[in-house]
């Protein structure tokens, strides 16, 4: 109430009421170039957020595939697990100095840490499924302890994973995942049904949830065999990784797990104190943090590109100030020499301005956060508008609005105003 009692304020107030008032009525004379006018800032401000959105759901995406690969509280261990690319030197040195993870220290780890820590061995190869006259190439087959299904937290759409008595006993059974499912038995179901592996027919006796793609490569087309099959059908010379997790009741939360399977293998490595670990390790939190820094990377360089069309929609507001100052000039010079001053010229361009950019970032950031929803909707992809996107892009807008203006307003203020009356 202090500002409406004190003359100062009440002029303020009055100057604000003035200039917004103008300007709204110098953009509502001329509503189709104000419409042009908006464009830029309605497209930079829309594609920041939705681009912005589109990282957010990608990396919600990719987090939960992740999850369901991988496992929220599971590890692996191995002579070479790559997070992120290696150069071929990185690699040749890893592979010199790492040691195989062989089934003798499969073994080993179950008898020295098995009562506190669950072991699956994970070996994988390419191979053709078959199913009467269909075959689906390429198919990731794995060979996997009955552990797994526990270790890795493993969601069953239909049937059930194989046992720790099947697995001792070889059984043909195989876990497929959602392709294979679609691909052979798309309108019945595939429990109890055959399919034939590298010459062996297996029964399916589970399906895996679907999960999607992890890095361009499908984790929906995989079939889950036994450990000890896939030994029989391909042998017993090859290095396996390891998945691993602490033992449910065990009190061992994943780092604690870890360092006992760390400290173990560097027991049965001969590893020197000091020396670094001859054996590779990954966690769920390393694989977020690789995806992080990639979804950081991809943030850095195509955000800057969308703001490029901001920066144009501050071009063209500047450029469309400086054509209403030259068009208006009489109308300065009248308001002038009535006693209006520099300030009052300053800010009624400057407000113009503003409401330029405000306007073209609040109708950008609605279309932007529609076309998301859209997509979403229809596209099957979840893109998530999030705060920051969202600030930076009305942040970067009113930024764009101030600077494109400062220019034409300082220079209506600064007209002579005999000058100005005189224009035509």
């Amino acid at each position: 109430m202090a500002l409406y009692r004190d003359p100062a304020g009440q002029r303020l107030l009055y100057t604000f009421v003035t200039a917004s008032s103008l300007a709204f009525a110098s953009l509502r004379a001329h509503k189709l170039r104000t419409f042009l006018t908006l464009l830029g800032v309605i497209i930079g401000v829309g594609s920041v957020v939705l681009v912005g959105a589109a990282i957010e759901g990608l990396g919600n995406y990719a987090e939960e595939t992740t999850s369901k690969a991988f496992g929220s509280d599971s590890y692996q261990v191995g002579q070479l697990i790559q997070v992120g690319r290696l150069s071929r030197r990185e690699r040749a040195e890893r592979l010199k100095y790492n040691r195989r993870i062989r089934p003798d220290d499969y073994i080993h780890l179950k008898q020295t840490t098995g009562d506190l820590i669950l072991y699956s061995p994970y070996r994988q190869r390419p191979e053709d499924v078959k199913h009467g006259v269909q075959t689906l190439e390429g198919v990731i087959l794995i060979g996997v302890a009955a552990q797994l299904a526990e270790i890795r937290e493993i969601n069953l759409t239909d049937g059930r994973f194989f046992t720790e008595q099947e697995e001792a006993n070889r059984a043909a059974v195989a876990i497929i995942g959602e392709e294979l499912r679609t691909q052979f038995f798309p309108e019945a179901s595939p429990i109890g049904r055959s399919i034939k592996i590298a010459g062996y027919d297996f029964t399916v006796i589970g399906v895996q949830e679907k999960i999607g793609g992890i890095g361009g490569q499908s984790q929906d087309a995989v079939a889950y065999i036994p450990a000890t099959m896939f030994t029989r059908l391909y042998g017993n010379d090859r290095s396996m990784i390891l998945f691993a997790r602490a033992r449910p009741g065990s009190g061992l939360v994943l780092e604690d797990a870890l360092d006992i399977t760390r400290a173990a293998l560097r027991a049965r490595f001969k590893t020197r104190p000091g020396a670094p670990d001859n054996f590779d390790t990954m966690t769920p939190d390393s694989v977020r943090e690789f995806i992080g820094q990639i979804l950081g990377i991809i943030g850095a360089a195509v955000v800057p590109i969308t703001m490029i069309s901001l920066v144009v929609g501050g071009i063209v507001i500047m450029n469309i100030m400086l054509v209403s100052v030259t068009e208006r000039t009489r109308e300065i010079g009248v308001r002038k020499s009535l006693g209006a001053r520099q300030s009052d010229l300053k800010l009624q361009f400057l407000f113009e301005s503003i409401m330029l950019s405000v306007l073209g970032g609040g109708i950008g950031l609605f279309g932007g956060a529609l076309t998301a929803r859209l997509i979403s909707a229809f596209a099957g992809v979840n893109l998530e508008v999030t705060l920051p996107y969202v600030f930076l892009a009305l942040f970067v807008s009113g930024t764009v609005g101030i600077l494109s203006g400062w220019y034409p307003a300082s220079r209506a203020a600064r007209m002579d105003p005999i000058q100005a009356l005189r224009a035509d």
